[in-house]
C-alpha cells in the first residue's frame, strides 16, 4: 500500500495542503519492486511521504541474511531520499530521530526514509514460530516495554488500564454508530432488480476520429473541474502517449498531467491514493498488455476499500487502455484482455467502439461513478470517425441504459432469425457481415453492440434472443472463459426458451506479428460469416 500513502500525500501537495504520509512497512516488504517503484516517483516528484520500515531481521521465519541482498539504508539513498536510522532499545533516539524524520518531510516537501531496527517477540501469525529460543528470550529481556512493566509494575498497569479504557471508549462508540450490516445492506446489487428502460433513437454521424474525441473530453472537463487528473507514460506534449490522446494538455494544464516511469503498478496505487483524497485520476496504460502489472492494486486495493469501510470511502480510480490487434505490434502489445478483468468483483468494464461517441461515455464515468472503471479503447479504432452503420433495408438505433450506449442494428422490415452481440473492436467487423450472411444464407442479424461489458445489462439480449432462437457473441480475445461464455451461461439462465447458442472468438495461440497469420489468428469477417451461416446452411 507505499502507493496509495504516495497518492494521498501527492493528493495533499496538489491541493497546497502540508499533509504528508506515514506509510509503515516490514523488512518483508523490501523483496517488493512496487516499493522501489514508488520510492523512484516520490523522489522524482518531491511527494511528502516518510517509508518507515520495522527491520525485524526475519521474514515469517526465514533469517533476512537468506532473503535480502546489499545495504537497506543504500537502497534509499540510490533514490536520492533522506534516511535516518534507529532502533527500538535506544528510545530517546528513537523518538528524536521519530520527530525529525516526520518534520524533515513536513518541511522540506520531500519524502524520506526511517530504518528502525528491532524484534519481533513473538510468531508471525499462527504460532509456529522455529526461531532460537534463546535468541527470543535475550530480547525479550531487553525489550524497553518489558523493561518499563518489571521496573514499574504499578505505573505499567496504570497507563495500561488508562490505554484499553481508552481504546474500549471508541469501539463503544463506534459500534452503537455503525450496527453490524445485513448481506442485503452490504451487497445491494445496484444493477439488479428492475428491468431496464431502452428508449431509441438514431444517432448522430461524427466525422471526427475517435481518438480526437476522446483528447477532447478530457480538454473541455480539465477546464472545468481542477479535480481532474491526467497520468500515464510519456504523455506530456509534445510527444502526447503513444496514441495522442494526451496531446497538448500539458501545456494548458502542467500541473494535473503526470508523466511517470515505466511503473505500472505504483502508478496504478498513486492513483488509488489520488482516488480516495478526493481527485478523480484518469491513469493511461499505453498498451493493454500491460495491465496485467495493475492488476494487484486494482484487485485487492482500488475494488475493495468500498466494502472494506463500510461504504464510506470511494476511490474513482479510472484506468483507461488500448487492446487488440490489427497494427502487427505482435504478441506482446496486440492482446485482448478483457477476460482478465471480468472476474474481478465491484468495477465496471467499458469498452469502446467505433460507432458511438466515447465522449457521452467518459462525461458518464465522471459524473456517475464513485468506483473504479477501467476503459478499453480498441487502439484499431483511435484513427476511425464515430459513423453510422448503413446497411441496407437495416435500421441503426441507440439507447443509453444505465447510463452507457447500447447499440441496435435491426431489420426493418423482416423478423430477425439471428442475435450477434459484440462489443469494441469488433463492432464494425461484425456490421460489416450483415449483408453477406443476408445474402449468401438468408441470416437476417440483429445485432446488439455493448459498450459496458461488467456488469452486462441483458434485457435487450435476451428479448431479440427469444424472438430468434439463436445467438452468437463475437469476441476479439479467445473463447475459454470469455465474455462469450459468461453471456451466454447468463442469458440461459434467465430464459426459458430454447436457445442455440455460439461463441466465436480469436485462435487460443499468442497473437504473431506477421500481418497475413495475425489475420487468421484473430477473429475476422471470414470466420465469422462460416460460423453463422454454417449453421443456418444446415
Amino acid at each position: 500500500m507505499v502507493p496509495i500513502a504516495a497518492g494521498l500525500a501527492l493528493a495533499s501537495k496538489m491541493g497546497k495542503k502540508d499533509g504528508i504520509s506515514l506509510a509503515f512497512i516490514g523488512d518483508g516488504t523490501l523483496g517488493e519492486g512496487i516499493l522501489y517503484e514508488t520510492m523512484n516517483i516520490a523522489s522524482k516528484w518531491n511527494i511528502p511521504i516518510l517509508i518507515i520500515c520495522e527491520n525485524n531481521y526475519y521474514a515469517q521465519s526465514t533469517k533476512q541474511e537468506l532473503n535480502l541482498s546489499g545495504d537497506i539504508v543504500k537502497r534509499a539513498e540510490c533514490f536520492d531520499i533522506k534516511v535516518f536510522k534507529s532502533n527500538t532499545w535506544e528510545l530517546e533516539q528513537l523518538f528524536n530521530n521519530a520527530k525529525e524524520s516526520i518534520n524533515y518531510v513536513r518541511t522540506n516537501g520531500k519524502p524520506a526514509f526511517h530504518l528502525v531496527d528491532t524484534y519481533r517477540l513473538n510468531a508471525h501469525s499462527k504460532g509456529d514460530d522455529y526461531r532460537d529460543k534463546s535468541e527470543i528470550e535475550m530480547y525479550y529481556r531487553k525489550d524497553p516495554l518489558n523493561v518499563f512493566r518489571n521496573t514499574n509494575p504499578d505505573l505499567y498497569q496504570e497507563l495500561l488500564n488508562e490505554i484499553d479504557k481508552e481504546l474500549d471508549a471508541v469501539i463503544e462508540e463506534e459500534t452503537e454508530k455503525f450496527a453490524e450490516i445485513r448481506i442485503d445492506e452490504y451487497y445491494d446489487n445496484p444493477e439488479g432488480g428492475e428491468e431496464s428502460e431502452y428508449i431509441w433513437k438514431e444517432p448522430d454521424e461524427i466525422e471526427i476520429r475517435q481518438s480526437d474525441l476522446i483528447y477532447s473530453f478530457f480538454k473541455e472537463e480539465m477546464r472545468k473541474n481542477e479535480q481532474v487528473v491526467f497520468i500515464g507514460e510519456d504523455v506530456l506534449a509534445p510527444y502526447g502517449g503513444a496514441f495522442k490522446i494526451s496531446k497538448d494538455l500539458s501545456t494548458e494544464f502542467p500541473e494535473r498531467v503526470l508523466t511517470t516511469p515505466i511503473s505500472e503498478a505504483a502508478i496504478t496505487g498513486i492513483s488509488n491514493g489520488l482516488a480516495l483524497a478526493g481527485y478523480r485520476p484518469f491513469l493511461e496504460i499505453m498498451f493493454g498488455d500491460f495491465i496485467t502489472l495493475c492488476l494487484d492494486q486494482v484487485l485487492n486495493h482500488s475494488v475493495k476499500f468500498f466494502h472494506m469501510y463500510n461504504k464510506r470511502v470511494n476511490c474513482p480510480i479510472v484506468l483507461r487502455t488500448p487492446m487488440g490487434g490489427r497494427r502487427g505490434y505482435g504478441p506482446t502489445h496486440s492482446q485482448t484482455l478483457d477476460k482478465l478483468l471480468l472476474c474481478i468483483d465491484n468495477i465496471k468494464v467499458i469498452s469502446l467502439n467505433s460507432l458511438t461517441d466515447p465522449r457521452p461515455i467518459y462525461k458518464s464515468i465522471l459524473e456517475n461513478e464513485k468506483n473504479p472503471v477501467i476503459v478499453i479503447e480498441n487502439k484499431a479504432d483511435y484513427a476511425k470517425k464515430i459513423t453510422k452503420a448503413n446497411v441496407e433495408n437495416y435500421k441503426f438505433e441507440l439507447a443509453y441504459v444505465r447510463n452507457y450506449p447500447i447499440v441496435r442494428i435491426r431489420p426493418i422490415v423482416s423478423r430477425p432469425t439471428a442475435t450477434i452481440v459484440t462489443y469494441g473492436g469488433m463492432s464494425s467487423i461484425v456490421v460489416d457481415c450483415i449483408a453477406t450472411l443476408f445474402y449468401e444464407y438468408d441470416v437476417k442479424a440483429e445485432v446488439i453492440i455493448l459498450s459496458k461489458i461488467k456488469p452486462v445489462d441483458y434485457d435487450e439480449i435476451i428479448r431479440s434472443t427469444n424472438v430468434t432462437g439463436h445467438l452468437f457473441v463475437v469476441e476479439e480475445g479467445s473463447a475459454c472463459n470469455g465474455i462469450g461464455s459468461e453471456i451466454i451461461a447468463s442469458v440461459l439462465e434467465r430464459t426459458e426458451n430454447r436457445i442455440y447458442a455460439r461463441r466465436i472468438a480469436s485462435v487460443p495461440v499468442p497473437v504473431p506479428a506477421n500481418k497475413k497469420l495475425e489475420e487468421e489468428v484473430l477473429t475476422n469477417r471470414r470466420n465469422i460469416i462460416q460460423v453463422i451461416g454454417g449453421v443456418f446452411k444446415c
